[in-house]
């Protein structure tokens, strides 16, 4: 039996997944990339880029973002940061309003389990810059 590598990580359009961010540096597996397996149970996926108001209502929810966790390797989050979020996370910021545009190429393929592309397409960070 021959160990073949696993296949590259793909976005929701099918893609190579592309890189989310190294500074600070985000994924489940802290390699840039929103990348999942069987042991992400916040289904890290979605690279989203940090609003205030998405960061306010993390906090209000439980998640703080924003205060950095040294010992944890965590600088805490700004606006503007990119960051692998849960699919969870979005999907309820999604719904109270407060939802972070979202870098497709980065956005995990598994995503499009609990979302659909149409709601995520709705928040494509290069609807922004053409506006």
């Amino acid at each position: 039996m021959t160990n073949l590598p696993a296949p590259p990580a793909r976005n929701v359009f099918g893609e190579p997944l592309v890189p989310c961010s190294f500074d600070p540096l985000t994924g489940f597996f802290r390699d840039g990339c929103c990348k999942t397996n069987t042991d992400d149970v916040g289904t890290h996926v979605i690279c989203a880029i940090m609003t205030e108001e998405f960061l306010e209502f993390s906090r209000s929810q439980g998640n703080d973002l924003i205060t950095p966790v040294p010992e944890l390797g965590f600088p805490g989050l700004k606006p503007g940061d990119q960051w692998c979020l849960c699919v969870l996370r979005w999907s309820e910021a999604y719904l109270a309003g407060v939802a972070p545009d979202v870098v497709l190429e980065s956005t995990n393929y598994s995503a499009l389990d609990s979302l659909p592309l149409e709601a995520l397409l709705r928040f494509d960070h290069r609807r922004r810059s053409a506006e």
